[in-house]
């Protein structure tokens, strides 16, 4: 047997990480030795014991799973990182690779799925859906023509998709800022870029685009 490639799981649910942890571990060559649940646990257990490879989630109790991401590539840009979310790939996936990740794989999707997506990375290359695959060259051949069609939300940063989800989800801004850790006049301000970027021309309107959008991601 060759040497062991070593894992790193980064989740707040720990049901979900042993979840992992077993499906990962069918593969003899691979073992889990480090787990955390935020994003300073993480970075302490990378510093003392550096994996292989790190599967990370978005969503990390009021953390966000994808600041993680950037700071583990800018200090180990030779790191692997698969974000494993139940978010929806076609809004965080370029966010994820944008932020040094090497593929997105949502939790929906079956074992082999995930265990496909670790051995592409692993092989240096990227893991994507091939739903991902297809928007992405559509995208590139519609670059010099007409655009396609897009969920004008993707124009969003991460921190201002929370924000946004957050609204849809009938928060107000003193609940958003407590739930995400900042101030209120912080969360008016991204409330504002993205009246901006989406060309909605108030907070009320704001909201209601919100609603109908979680909506429709819950069908």
């Amino acid at each position: 047997m060759g040497q062991q490639i070593e894992f790193m799981i980064v989740d707040d649910h720990p049901l979900f990480r042993q979840g992992l942890v077993s499906v990962i571990e069918t593969c003899k060559r691979y073992t889990v030795t480090g787990e955390a649940n935020t994003i300073a646990e993480a970075l302490e257990i990378v510093e003392a014991h550096p994996p292989k490879i790190l599967l990370v989630d978005i969503s990390l109790h009021h953390e966000n799973g994808l600041e993680l991401v950037k700071t583990i590539h800018s200090l180990h840009p030779e790191m692997y990182q698969l974000v494993v979310s139940m978010y929806d790939e076609i809004i965080y996936a370029s966010n994820a690779l944008k932020s040094g990740a090497r593929g997105y794989v949502m939790k929906q999707e079956a074992a082999e799925t995930l265990m496909q997506a670790i051995e592409t990375i692993l092989n240096g290359k990227i893991y994507l859906s091939q739903t991902m695959h297809e928007r992405l060259l559509d995208s590139l051949v519609s670059q010099d023509t007409k655009k396609p069609e897009t969920d004008p939300i993707i124009q969003l940063s991460v921190r201002e998709l929370e924000v946004f989800r957050m609204i849809g989800q009938g928060f107000g801004v003193s609940e958003i800022a407590e739930g995400l850790n900042l101030s209120s006049k912080t969360i008016n301000v991204y409330r504002d870029n993205i009246r901006h970027k989406l060309s909605i021309k108030d907070a009320g309107s704001l909201r209601k685009y919100a609603i109908k959008w979680m909506q429709s991601k819950d069908r």
